[in-house]
């Protein structure tokens, strides 16, 4: 991912971040982070970076809402059990878990498929898609700009962590679904 942004600048944090928000799961977070530090190196703009973040999480955004809306999509178990899961969240705040769903690890990721599913209106989607998403590669990017030369230590540790988290929540997922006898 970092040869990405070190070849293509702030597009490579475009095309890294569109597939994150197509649940795809790319780290967004190791993603940000190396451009905060191409940043403090002068590779490139932290305003650039923010928005190309953003732009690409938005682009990668509106295609899972697509798939979403198809209704085909909830065959797929794990898509289904994201489904259901989100319902309650959906209840509760509305339009509004979108921009909650944004600022957190894993549900950021998947959480356009029950917007798509349950029609949430496109404007105020996409709206709170841009403000969750902005957020989010600010706080990322800043923190990487902040890193700065401690880059590769911090890439190392929130690559192993977010390895261990996605094979924990994988785990969980196929032993959740699991028939009973």
């Amino acid at each position: 991912m970092t040869g990405v942004i070190a070849r293509f600048g702030v597009l490579g944090v475009f095309l890294l971040m569109v597939p994150e928000s197509a649940c795809i799961p790319v780290p967004s977070e190791v993603t940000l982070l190396f451009s905060g530090f191409a940043v403090d190196q002068g590779w490139m703009s932290f305003a650039l970076a923010v928005l190309a973040a953003t732009a690409g999480n938005l682009v990668g955004s509106l295609i899972a809402y697509g798939a979403g809306a198809t209704g085909r999509v909830q065959r797929v178990p794990f898509v289904g059990a994201v489904l259901a899961r989100s319902d309650g969240l959906f209840e509760r705040h509305g339009a509004r878990a979108v921009f909650i769903a944004r600022l957190l690890p894993l549900a950021r990721t998947f959480v356009s498929l029950p917007a798509g599913a349950r029609r949430t209106p496109v404007l105020p989607f996409i709206l709170l898609t841009t403000a969750g998403c902005a957020l989010w590669a600010l706080a990322f990017v800043l923190t990487g700009m902040l890193a700065g030369s401690a880059w590769a230590a911090v890439s190392s540790l929130v690559g192993h962590v977010l390895l261990g988290v996605g094979l924990l929540v994988l785990t969980a997922g196929l032993l959740c679904r699991r028939p009973q006898r």
